[in-house]
């Protein structure tokens, strides 16, 4: 089975910056040492990143409901270390994928960037994806969204969640509400 991990947002304002998810520390070296584990079983790896200009409308400043948070080229918007050398080192493709990137537009799910989803799209026909398995940040928001959007545009049995190595602002309710639905 060819499979794709899709991790969702493992940046530092959310790990333990601006806009930190309790536990994400946690999953994310959890998360390093699975893709260790896993090497070879995924064909690629799919990173997201916010990528907010300065004057982004989620930014409370602006009148959005979030603290300023992984602004371009901030220390911030940069991917967590932890992940840098498994995601490298092991066998599949690695691509990051922005979102966010415009001040006018919230982008909770990738595939609301029509760029980053057409590339998403590329990959899941070329490679024939038969598989995604999604984790990451924030759960409730940005995880969940991607999720809800990718079972629209591909069907909810593409889709696999790996809770483990997924952190909520919310504790993981939203999450695992989504979950279930798509079991029933």
């Amino acid at each position: 089975m060819k499979r794709l991990l899709l991790i969702i947002d493992p940046q530092i304002d959310f790990i333990n910056g601006s806009l930190s998810v309790p536990g994400a520390a946690e999953a994310m070296n959890a998360l390093a040492k699975y893709i260790v584990q896993k090497d070879g079983v995924y064909d690629c790896k799919v990173i997201t990143a916010d990528w907010h200009p300065y004057h982004h409308c989620s930014f409370r400043e602006n009148g959005g409901e979030w603290p300023i948070h992984c602004v371009q080229n901030s220390i911030g918007a940069a991917l967590f270390t932890a992940l840098l050398k498994p995601l490298y080192t092991t066998q599949g493709s690695v691509t990051i994928l922005y979102k966010g990137i415009r001040e006018d537009t919230e982008e909770y799910s990738i595939f609301r960037n029509n760029v980053s989803s057409e590339k998403i799209q590329s990959l899941i026909q070329k490679r024939h994806i038969e598989q995604i398995d999604i984790c990451g940040l924030a759960g409730d928001v940005c995880v969940l969204n991607t999720l809800k959007d990718g079972i629209n545009i591909y069907g909810p049995e593409l889709f696999h969640v790996l809770e483990k190595y997924t952190a909520s602002l919310d504790g993981g309710t939203s999450l695992q509400e989504a979950i279930l639905a798509l079991h029933t």
